[in-house]
């Protein structure tokens, strides 16, 4: 018996030497699935991400589904279907779900207050009551675009701006967003004039050069998936490109990839901070901490980024003090 209880203690030994036992002793403690909105090579989505895996990574078996609405929004409910079959299988602890239409297309028929599984969403530019949140089973982080503060570091920059349109590929999200404007507009140091939501890159230039008669300022958001010509979906870098040379005035976004595509600056907010937060939130629920005790929250963290090659092309000569502690960058080719 002595002889057996050795051998198994050497057997041991020499699964803790090569790194193997650890491995298992270190199996997930949770199952979660996230459900995203958009593409899987969608910049915010890969941002969302990161921020999911920086919470998760130790402790739980996180599977991804991409609903790819920015390129087919069509195609949602489907996606959606699929996204609850997985579900079925996986047979989660946990679920995330980012953006807006993974809510409306997916949680909202499918698991809001239809089973016990904790969701928290996190990317939600709409009210929640809009889904019914809170709910039994679900709380999460808002998504607010920090559009004040992009238009204030705009105005610092180039004081004479007076008035700013609105570009943004038609999605819920844009109505969102437009809600968002003109509960916030009367702070605004420059005066909203109105938003655009087209569907096609041919229409968004046209809008565009509507806009460039009325406005001092242009603000791009979400314009990944416009149709070109043949009716495929157009990458943001190309189409922030060509709607910034469009306007030919100063643009600003609220997006940091954005700026680095041709905007004049943003105050951004943050994918990794919204999965994040989102991750958190979840794994206290999984961890027995009661859904009433878990409040929907929203985002606060920003960070001001300026382009200096815009500066240059537009002759824009801004004072020092605006610019420090700004991340500057440079259009990318």
């Amino acid at each position: 018996m002595l002889k057996k209880k050795l051998h198994c203690f050497r057997i041991l030994t020499v699964l803790c030497f090569y790194g193997l036992f650890p491995a298992m002793v270190q199996a997930a403690q949770f199952k979660v699935l996230a459900v995203m909105s958009y593409e899987e090579d969608f910049t915010w989505t890969m941002a969302i991400k990161q921020g999911i895996d920086s919470a998760l990574a130790d402790t739980c078996e996180v599977r991804y589904f991409y609903m790819d609405t920015k390129k087919n929004l069509e195609g949602g409910p489907e996606k959606a279907t699929q996204a609850h079959a997985l579900y079925q299988e996986f047979q989660p602890d946990g679920v995330i779900t980012a953006d807006d239409n993974a809510q409306s297309m997916f949680v909202v028929p499918y698991l809001k207050d239809k089973v016990k599984t904790p969701v928290m969403f996190c990317g939600v530019n709409a009210e929640p009551e809009k889904y019914g949140y809170p709910a039994s089973n679900v709380s999460g982080i808002l998504e607010r675009l920090h559009l004040h503060e992009s238009v204030v570091l705009a105005k610092n920059i180039v004081p004479s701006i007076r008035n700013f349109g609105f570009i943004i590929k038609y999605s819920p999200t844009a109505d969102a967003i437009l809600r968002q404007i003109k509960r916030e507009s009367d702070d605004y140091p420059a005066k909203f004039v109105a938003m655009k939501t087209p569907k096609t890159l041919k229409e968004a230039v046209t809008m565009t050069e509507e806009l460039r008669e009325q406005c001092d300022l242009l603000f791009l958001s979400a314009v990944q998936g416009l149709a070109g010509e043949g009716g495929e979906p157009v990458i943001e870098k190309e189409a922030v490109s060509l709607l910034v040379k469009t306007f030919g005035k100063p643009t600003i976004s609220t997006e940091e990839h954005n700026v680095k595509h041709g905007t004049l600056c943003a105050v951004s907010r943050t994918g990794q901070e919204q999965g994040r937060t989102a991750a958190k939130m979840l794994l206290k629920a999984m961890q027995g901490t009661r859904m009433a005790e878990i409040p929907i929250t929203q985002n606060y963290q920003g960070k001001r980024i300026i382009n200096a090659t815009v500066i240059k092309t537009l002759g824009i000569k801004p004072k020092l003090e605006f610019l420090i502690g700004a991340e500057v960058v440079k259009t990318e080719e």
